[in-house]
């Protein structure tokens, strides 16, 4: 069974828009490291169509600074899927995923391989309710940026986590993994 693993970055106030961090060539190494471990992604249609305006080839030239490049292209080449009910298509490597999220995401894990890898905000309060969700990752930044979105808003029930790894960067963002305790 492949395993669900959640990351994001967040400030020290708790804000996970990616407009709120900082970012630098040590933290898209990591990322990298962390794409690289999965299978496929599991997007959300807002997270999906983020990306895939800042990520998809080509991109005009001097339009990042270089340094994002292997992620750029490790995410471009991903096998991608997209929760959405407004979408009518994807592309860009992608696949919609429709009906009962449980049942698609369970289905998702059932398949053989490294793993799958989500982002985003909202998808992810809807796995973590239904419990698919097999490891998290925070990207603590030192800043506080004032504003939201904020990480699991209205999240039905508390769930406890493990703590199994923690990275520290020079930046000094702290990646700190969990797991749920079950």
């Amino acid at each position: 069974m492949r395993p669900l693993r959640y990351s994001i970055n967040v400030t020290l106030d708790g804000c996970c828009d990616h407009r709120g961090i900082l970012p630098d060539e040590e933290m898209h190494r990591h990322a990298v490291e962390n794409l690289d471990a999965a299978d496929a992604l599991l997007f959300g249609r807002v997270t999906y169509e983020m990306m895939e305006t800042a990520f998809r080839a080509p991109v005009q030239t001097g339009a990042r600074p270089g340094w994002m490049d292997p992620f750029a292209r490790t995410i471009d080449a991903a096998k991608k899927y997209v929760v959405s009910s407004t979408l009518d298509r994807v592309d860009w490597n992608a696949e919609l995923v429709r009906g009962d999220l449980g049942e698609a995401v369970q289905q998702l894990k059932r398949e053989s391989g490294k793993g799958l890898f989500v982002g985003g905000v909202k998808l992810p309060l809807a796995l973590a309710e239904l419990g698919l969700i097999d490891e998290y990752e925070f990207v603590v930044h030192p800043r506080l940026a004032g504003h939201g979105p904020t990480l699991f808003a209205g999240l039905s029930k508390a769930i406890d986590l493990r703590l199994v790894s923690r990275l520290e960067f020079g930046s000094g963002a702290v990646a700190m993994r969990y797991e749920p305790r079950r």
